[in-house]
């Protein structure tokens, strides 16, 4: 069994050498648990097949859950052939970087769920990483989402490489998800966006 080994980071200037060290491990296929706005998340490559089935059965999650896919720009949804209407960017425009989950069509007729978080720690980790990751929250499926590293490594100790301490998250809630592949869209999950606020940008 690992150790997972955890480094304090500060929340409003992280230090660029420790995400650098973090982006190593996910580059080599490993796992991160690094402070979102919402909550903790697990990050992994989306790209790797292998980091996204470890991240599978670290989370106890079934296969045919996908994972949302964290971005720190804009630009990286095109590289997930991300297909957009007015309405998914103006969401985009209102609510990004921030706690709002979108389901988006992809040129290859899939979806895919897309989120920019507004934390810094998660902004620059990703930036880092140079590619989309996935980061589902940082605990075994059905369990409470953490909002502390230590609630991490109740659920996660042994399994994951990293973990990023970055204080007690801000918000505590998960991130609301709307899915934009449709019209009307639809809330699939409420979160931290009223649903209120998600009909007046109207995207319901």
């Amino acid at each position: 069994m690992m150790k997972a080994e955890v480094v304090r980071i500060d929340a409003e200037n992280p230090d660029k050498s420790v995400l650098k060290k973090a982006a190593a491990v996910i580059g080599r296929g490993g796992l991160v648990a690094f402070p979102t706005e919402t909550v903790y998340g697990l990050g992994a490559d989306y790209l790797n097949k292998k980091a996204i089935d470890r991240l599978y059965e670290v989370k106890n999650r079934p296969k045919e859950k996908p994972f949302t896919v964290h971005i720190s720009d804009l630009g990286q949804l095109a590289k997930l052939s991300c297909e957009m209407d007015v309405l998914s960017k103006e969401l985009m425009e209102r609510f990004w970087p921030g706690p709002l989950t979108l389901i988006l069509k992809t040129k290859s007729g899939g979806k895919i769920g897309v989120r920019m978080p507004k934390n810094k720690i998660a902004l620059e980790f990703i930036s880092a990483c140079g590619n989309a990751i996935a980061a589902p929250s940082a605990n075994l499926s059905g369990n409470e989402p953490p909002r502390r590293a230590e609630d991490v490594l109740k659920d996660l100790e042994g399994t994951v490489e990293l973990v990023l301490d970055g204080g007690e998250t801000e918000l505590g809630i998960e991130s609301t998800v709307v899915d934009a592949s449709i019209v009307p869209y639809r809330i699939l999950r409420k979160g931290a966006i009223s649903e209120s606020r998600i009909t007046d940008a109207g995207g319901a």
